[in-house]
């Protein structure tokens, strides 16, 4: 049975820290706080949907620090969601939350433990503490592996959040910062290039001409290098870039966004690909056999793989082949 996330926003309540790239009007804005009876209305009305469509949800408490918000308050919606888990285990698999590395200790994971929760996301961002510094994260990479361990050591799913591109960051800084998250055994990964918000530090660090995140390319290339790097290491990178919000754009004076970021980027991967066994074949014209859901990744957003490789002198047809992820032939 497939899984899903039945996403429900604490929308910055709790956080004990504004970071960089943190505006609290914004965030705070986008959403009231809901209240358990509130929560226990949104499960209710998503069971049958979810029995209909197959689906096993995890209900997955998302948008500040959950671990940090008011202890009644939180246990109080922790008391909600594990009711519904418990009613019904056929369409809710179990309780994740997401949160700072330092509002991770035996305590909190023996009340999560408690009422369910099944997961733990943590907010790393990166694991270089001169970035971590530089923008006001408020805790440092050692936070992390702390809290990285003691979340294993409960038995309990352990996701990883990075941020790509903030002030003072390298991409030599996000590939190490990979590779600590592979040695801590993450289970799941998720990759956020930096988006500039309106009223933040890092809008006013840009607009002083001290600050430049990385470039769309940059950022493209780097993801691309990151997703092949978990896939390595089996781990999964359940999310790549901000959901696709008018928000954001509004909000937003630099940095990277896009609503098919993820699409992107896999097309990217897929033209590397290519590019590799083309050069092995030799040649300018060639067929390629894939799957049909693999189709739009062949050609690239907007048609961008074909005219890449047309600007090189390669032109290439495609043809279904199910099952097939890609497969190149020279055409004579």
């Amino acid at each position: 049975m497939k899984q899903t996330n039945l996403s429900i926003f604490i929308p910055h309540k709790g956080c004990p820290n504004t970071c960089s790239f943190c505006n609290q009007r914004f965030i705070s804005g986008s959403g009231r706080a809901p209240s358990p009876d509130e929560v226990r209305a949104i499960l209710a009305g998503q069971v049958n949907i979810l029995a209909q469509s197959g689906l096993k949800a995890e209900i997955a408490f998302f948008g500040g620090s959950f671990t940090a918000v008011d202890k009644e308050y939180r246990r109080a919606l922790l008391y909600a969601a594990s009711e519904y888990v418990k009613e019904f285990p056929e369409q809710y698999a179990g309780i994740r939350c997401s949160t700072r590395p330092d509002c991770i200790d035996e305590n909190i994971l023996n009340e999560l433990m408690l009422y369910g929760v099944t997961a733990v996301e943590l907010g790393a961002q990166s694991m270089n503490d001169e970035v971590l510094g530089a923008n006001l994260r408020g805790h440092t990479a050692e936070d992390v592996r702390r809290a990285s361990r003691l979340i294993k050591s409960y038995g309990i799913e352990l996701g990883l959040q990075m941020m790509t591109g903030l002030y003072k960051d390298k991409p030599s800084f996000c590939i190490e910062t990979a590779r600590e998250f592979a040695e801590l055994k993450a289970d799941t990964v998720r990759i956020y290039p930096t988006v500039i918000l309106k009223g933040t530090m890092l809008d006013e660090l840009r607009k002083q001409g001290f600050y430049e995140s990385f470039s769309f390319e940059e950022t493209v290339d780097l993801c691309a290098e990151l997703l092949l790097f978990f896939e390595e290491k089996n781990i999964p990178v359940i999310r790549l870039g901000l959901h696709a919000s008018d928000g954001v754009e509004e909000q937003m004076t630099g940095g990277v966004y896009h609503q098919a970021l993820g699409e992107i980027v896999k097309s990217r991967i897929m033209l590397m690909r290519m590019r590799e066994q083309m050069t092995k074949l030799g040649g300018g014209r060639f067929i390629v056999y894939t799957d049909r859901r693999n189709i739009g990744t062949v050609v690239g957003h907007g048609g961008q793989n074909k005219a890449l490789l047309s600007e090189e002198g390669i032109t290439f047809k495609i043809k279904e082949k199910t099952g097939v992820y890609l497969e190149i032939k020279t055409v004579l």
